[in-house]
């Protein structure tokens, strides 16, 4: 992947936290129905992290830590719930500007002064290893990052998948890139993306992963929740189901781990076009009304 140059612009959400807007992809890093919340509920609360933290130990793996406000709802709620408890917890991240700019910025200060004590240290060192928590921020392409991750036999009671959209950023929702990453994830554990895209939903099931839908904070469409076995999960709805069947399920590929976005986005294309599944349009007519355009489910 390219390294980001563009601008990293402020921008207030509705609980009161600040995210970025990325110039480079055109998106901003949260739902602007709330940063903060959205790392409470759709990454926290949807693995069930509470319970997790009962243990006496939890593994986190946080892919596109951004900000860093996943890994501080996961540590927060660790600190809440069971201070005993010793996380190990590993995260991806491709641009440094981005947790140093939350720092410099203040953007962190609402979580507990621990939390931003180990958030400032990831971001200076990428590295905070103190009573209770062993942390380590790996810088790079995830795409290589991940590899060193999987070497390490590291296995997550809970992933936090949070790239740019798949349009924006498909490098990392390729069939090739999740399968590492549920390489990494515990047999028990529990994967979660704010993403509803069938074809993610596609790779994650071509990774050994069951799936079902999870609120998502701001979306409007549920994210996805992963893990090995399925007992547990929420069915997909009939509507989501049979949009597994159509072409927007085509996956996107990248087989050597280093292909350029336009070169996944063109790949995918051909092979939509050579697919005998079942034309995305018949699906649109059956499900959406002739008026809504970019749903997330036929866009993504």
């Amino acid at each position: 992947m390219s390294f980001p140059t563009g601008a990293l612009a402020l921008e207030p959400t509705a609980d009161g936290s600040m995210t970025l807007f990325s110039e480079d992809f055109g998106e901003w890093f949260h739902s602007r129905d709330g940063a903060y919340t959205e790392a409470k509920t759709t990454y926290v609360g949807a693995t069930d992290l509470a319970r997790l933290a009962l243990a006496p130990t939890l593994s986190v793996l946080d892919v596109c830590y951004g900000l860093g406000y996943n890994t501080a709802a996961a540590l927060a709620t660790v600190a809440q719930v069971n201070p005993a408890c010793q996380v190990r917890l590993i995260a991806l991240e491709l641009d440094a500007r981005v947790p140093r700019q939350a720092i410099n910025a203040g953007l962190i200060d609402g979580w507990p002064a621990t939390v931003q004590a180990c958030l400032r240290e990831l971001a200076t060192t990428g590295r905070s290893h103190r009573p209770g928590i062993a942390a380590d921020l790996l810088w790079g392409d995830a795409r290589q990052r991940i590899q060193d991750v999987e070497a390490l036999g590291f296995q997550a009671d809970v992933i936090f998948f949070d790239p740019f959209s798949p349009p924006r950023c498909p490098e990392l929702w390729t069939v090739e890139l999740i399968e590492r990453v549920a390489a990494c994830l515990h047999p028990q554990g529990r994967l979660v993306t704010y993403s509803a895209a069938t074809a993610v939903r596609v790779a994650l099931r071509l990774a050994g992963l069951s799936i079902g839908p999870v609120n998502a904070v701001g979306r409007r469409w549920p994210g996805t929740l992963a893990q090995v076995n399925p007992e547990g999960l929420m069915p997909l709805s009939q509507q989501e189901q049979e949009h597994l069947l159509t072409r927007a399920a085509v996956p996107y590929r990248d087989p050597t781990l280093s292909a350029s976005a336009e070169a996944i986005r063109q790949s995918r294309q051909q092979e939509q076009a050579a697919s005998d599944l079942i034309p995305t349009s018949r699906w649109r007519k059956r499900w959406l009304p002739p008026y809504e355009k970019n749903h997330p489910l036929d866009r993504l």
